[in-house]
């Protein structure tokens, strides 16, 4: 679930970074992806991806949008390689029209339960973890510097593919 924007670090920029999303153009402008595959996990939650691919998976700011997390989850478990690490990251800035209703009541703690349980209810993870990281100054240069004094938090769960 790629965009214009990988948000992995800077050491990343030599590995072949496979980007997943549904907008072609934002794909095409993302300069760490290797490759590209432009595909709505709603409308088809098969991945077009062998089994066990994968060294790892990152999603960032998607999970929420996901109308059915648990054939997903199928699916990155299968392209996974054992040991490979899962890591789905998110905020509380989302679409309130594009989310799931589930995501839209919940509170943003219980949002960290709710993937949680996705990893849980899979059964194909191991050595769960969650982090939030809240508080951080928002940068001088964010366009809603002047309306809002910290950053937006993160939030993320992972595990490894058993």
């Amino acid at each position: 679930m790629s965009s214009w924007i990988s948000h992995l670090p800077d050491e990343f920029s030599q590995a072949q970074i496979t980007g997943l999303g549904m907008n072609p153009q934002e794909l095409e402008q993302n300069p760490m992806l290797a490759s590209r595959h432009v595909h709505d996990l709603n409308q088809q939650p098969q991945l077009p991806f062998e089994d066990g691919v994968f060294d790892g998976i990152v999603c960032t700011a998607s999970i929420e949008y996901l109308v059915s997390p648990q054939q997903v989850f199928r699916e990155l478990a299968r392209t996974m390689k054992p040991g490979a690490p899962l890591m789905i990251t998110f905020s509380n800035r989302w679409f309130p029209p594009k989310a799931i209703k589930a995501w839209g009541i919940a509170h943003e703690f219980e949002r960290l339960g709710m993937v949680l349980e996705y990893f849980i209810e899979n059964g194909a993870f191991g050595a769960l973890h969650s982090y939030s990281l809240r508080g951080l100054p928002r940068p001088f240069d964010d366009k809603y510097a002047d309306q809002l004094p910290q950053s937006d938090p993160v939030y993320a769960v992972w595990g490894y593919k058993r």
